[in-house]
């Protein structure tokens, strides 16, 4: 256990009392979701120096209205003897009223809100009335190009904005112009990716082993595992994943293809997506695609990240790609579209210098193909092979009025897989451990 004084993380233990009060507003912490898990990482990370309050999310909350006091669960796993975390559950991301009524109650320090500016819109409006005494801070990401002019409001209603991506670091600093910030008030913090959950694992681990037989995947029958862990929803392109697989498939010897797998954990069917059943009927008929639909718990995500020989993220949109982040910690190598936040997972060098957030001023996204793919003052890491966008669509709605959609093809991916299959078991596993030692790495490039 952790008690006062004692030093966890980097930092001294503060006394209850003297930590700062921190509001979240963002997807319930207890849900899987790619932002309930980072939620949950850096609340669970910094418990010893802020008591938490959340407004946790969902989209139809089964405890609407309750208040659940997590200190117990918070001090089981994290050590922290007085650790303070209280979840208001709500359904969607909260209104005004209820913001107030909290405040209220919880007296806080700031006010810290996570993920699309656009759901935020009731908290913007009510900037002026809590700024006279409470900071707004925002853990913020944008996907892609063209600078997004109509978010300079959101961005002026904050007092700090911690940017996920290199890429967005750059939007902001680019879009946030009528008042400028100070230099402090925009800063590039990455997801942390906990390296004691997601970690390769012996093949004799037990854990791992009962995992694989109860879910039915058993790894003994294949000789190389691609997975995809995303939604299935359209910007991820699962259909196309499908497609890459297949076509990738169909190079090899005819007695070797039954012995790869695509395993996707997503649902496999989804509105907001397709109909992936249907996919790889008629797309991959005779090869082996199998999902896995079911929630699973951090430590049973990372028995699949070791079951794979490597994990695949081809989305046109993409705001960082926790997916492959993971897989990478976990000592899996990967493929990814060369866009939004994912650029930052590839250890990308220009004149063998890493790229810095200030780089992205000039070059402002590697998207594109024909200036980047080909340029031999740009190297990547071992882990990954990346595939740059063939085609960028300028798509829109009305709240977003444009936004570029970075769509590669799937014969490239097909030959990205080919390549990775091709390399020897050992050299994917020591380009693996490269990625997994590359990511623990403090230096973040500011």
């Amino acid at each position: 256990m952790y008690k006062i004084g004692d030093v966890r993380n980097g930092y001294e233990v503060l006394p209850k009392d003297k930590r700062k009060t921190v509001i979240l507003l963002s997807d319930d912490l207890r849900m899987t979701s790619g932002v309930g898990n980072v939620s949950r990482e850096f609340v669970l990370g910094t418990c010893h120096r802020f008591n938490w309050i959340q407004i946790g999310g969902a989209i139809k909350h089964p405890e609407d209205g309750k208040v659940v006091d997590m200190k117990d669960a918070v001090k089981q796993e994290t050590g922290v003897e007085d650790a303070h975390l209280m979840i208001y559950p709500i359904s969607g991301y909260g209104n005004d009223e209820v913001l107030r009524s909290i405040m209220g109650i919880e007296k806080p320090d700031a006010i810290l809100h996570y993920t699309d500016p656009r759901f935020w819109t009731w908290l913007y409006n009510m900037e002026h009335e809590i700024r006279q005494n409470i900071p707004i801070y925002y853990y913020n990401i944008w996907d892609d190009l063209p600078y997004p002019r109509w978010n300079e409001n959101f961005y002026e209603s904050c007092d700090l904005i911690m940017n996920i991506s290199k890429q967005t670091y750059n939007i902001v600093n680019n879009v946030w112009h009528q008042q400028p910030p100070e230099d402090w008030q925009v800063t590039y913090v990455p997801h942390g990716i906990n390296s004691k959950v997601f970690k390769p694992l012996p093949d004799d681990d037990k854990g791992y082993l009962q995992f694989l037989k109860e879910s039915k995947h058993p790894k003994d029958d294949y000789e190389f595992v691609v997975f995809y862990n995303a939604r299935n929803i359209r910007r991820k392109l699962p259909g196309d994943v499908i497609l890459a697989f297949s076509t990738f498939v169909d190079m090899l010897p005819e007695e070797k293809r039954d012995k790869c797998l695509l395993l996707m954990h997503t649902s496999p069917v989804d509105e907001n997506g397709t109909d992936l059943l249907a996919v790889a009927d008629a797309i991959a008929e005779d090869k082996m695609v199998q999902f896995s639909s079911g929630k699973l718990s951090p430590e049973q995500l990372n028995y699949l990240y070791n079951m794979a020989d490597v994990t695949i993220n081809m989305a046109s949109n993409e705001g960082f790609g926790l997916g492959t982040a993971e897989s990478v910690m976990a000592s899996t190598p990967m493929i990814v579209n060369v866009t939004g936040g994912m650029q930052d997972q590839c250890g990308f060098k220009l004149k063998g210098k890493e790229l810095t957030p200030d780089d992205y001023d000039e070059i402002h996204s590697l998207h594109d193909d024909k200036k980047w793919k080909d340029n031999p003052d740009l190297t990547h890491g071992e882990w990954v092979k990346p595939v740059w966008p063939s085609n960028r669509s300028l798509q829109g709605s009305i709240p977003t009025p444009y936004i570029f959609d970075d769509r590669c093809r799937g014969d490239d991916v097909a030959d990205r897989l080919k390549e990775w299959y091709d390399t020897p078991l050992e050299e994917r596993k020591e380009a693996g451990e490269k990625g997994r030692e590359w990511m623990k790495r403090e230096e973040i490039g500011m």
